[in-house]
């Protein structure tokens, strides 16, 4: 049975150095919710207190208002999949995945019977009577996987997973992820560095960095409207334009910045006139030769890449300024470097972000 995780005023230090510093947050029951943030944010250190490994040093951690604190992490009915996958390599597949069920005292038959269907929900049924150690490591992290599931946990917890797989079969193992926990439906705390993986896979995210929480959302939210600079330049990609508040009423502004005024009708803070913003333009809301009578821009073309689905290009501004642009499905007739051409960013697309 999933249950919700509270976490109020958790703190943990290292030395002096406080790894998590006085977070807060309800994770509710049966959500896929992801910590991501750079290496050293904290994030690690944070699931590894849900788990039980740490001892948090202030604060409250509940599972469904009850205080985990003082319980032992094999009584916390959690399971957890390591970046290293972490198993037996003397055992063979089921040896490894009967572990859990062991330590809980089933039947054999029982055993049995688990580890069959957890296998099978990971599509690893044949692999069974083998040796873990001539897997790949694909197949080694489903096992893994599947010893965590296996034991019906009430909060599944992964640690960067899929960090040490190559780039497809990433892909297809966060599509598996995504569909075991839609049947599950366990809750699950999943560590990342990866923004991709959390965007594509997430229902809500809470990005660290430095310890504490810089913004808690859906995908969509954190990326379409960032809390500051850094969650922008950190999930997905972005450009920065710096200005200051030239006018501001009814959920617009103008924005005075070194290339000329900015429109901006996607304002999610308190801002006053004069304020320094930094104003966030993702590269594919950048249109090329495009009449549109606000935010428009002379720009030189600087290198492009060619990436198949997309196209990328450095565009030059007034010599002071390089912006980035994406062209989705780019056709044959391409812009070449070197030439003249106009750009412009919709107000909507203009998300103005305080500096801090």
């Amino acid at each position: 049975m999933s249950v919700s995780v509270q976490l109020n005023h958790i703190r943990k230090a290292f030395d002096k150095t406080y790894a998590v510093n006085d977070v807060s947050l309800t994770i509710e029951s049966g959500e896929l919710f992801f910590l991501l943030g750079p290496s050293g944010c904290g994030k690690s250190t944070l699931l590894r207190v849900i788990a039980g490994f740490y001892r948090p040093d202030a604060g409250q951690l509940m599972f469904d208002g009850a205080d985990m604190i003082n319980v032992p992490p094999h009584q916390r009915n959690t399971g957890m999949v390591f970046q290293n996958y972490a198993l037996w390599p003397h055992m063979t597949v089921a040896e490894n995945i009967e572990y859990g069920l062991q330590l809980r005292k089933l039947e054999k038959q029982q055993r049995n019977e688990k580890i069959d269907a957890v296998l099978d929900m990971v599509q690893m049924s044949e692999y069974r009577d083998r040796p873990v150690n001539t897997l790949s490591g694909g197949q080694q992290q489903r096992i893994a996987l599947s010893r965590a599931l296996v034991i019906e946990p009430s909060v599944l917890l992964l640690d960067e997973p899929l960090s040490n797989l190559d780039a497809a079969l990433r892909q297809n193992l966060r599509d598996e992820i995504k569909q075991i926990h839609s049947k599950t439906k366990i809750t699950t705390i999943y560590v990342t560095h990866d923004q991709v993986e959390a965007i594509s896979m997430a229902d809500r995210i809470a990005i660290m960095k430095d310890g504490v929480f810089i913004q808690v959302g859906t995908p969509r939210e954190i990326y379409q409207n960032p809390a500051d600079p850094f969650v922008a330049s950190f999930v997905g990609e972005t450009n920065f334009i710096f200005g200051n508040i030239k006018e501001i009423a009814d959920g617009k502004a103008a924005i005075e910045t070194e290339v000329g005024i900015i429109h901006t009708e996607n304002i999610h803070h308190d801002f006053t006139p004069g304020q320094e913003v930094s104003c966030s333009i993702r590269p594919e809301t950048i249109h090329f030769n495009e009449n549109n009578a606000l935010n428009q821009l002379s720009a030189t073309v600087g290198a492009i890449t060619y990436l198949g689905r997309t196209e990328e290009y450095e565009l030059k501004i007034a010599d002071t300024l390089k912006l980035k642009a994406i062209i989705h499905n780019p056709g044959t007739d391409t812009i070449k470097p070197g030439e003249s051409v106009n750009i412009s960013m919709s107000p909507e697309s203009v998300v103005p972000l305080p500096i801090k």
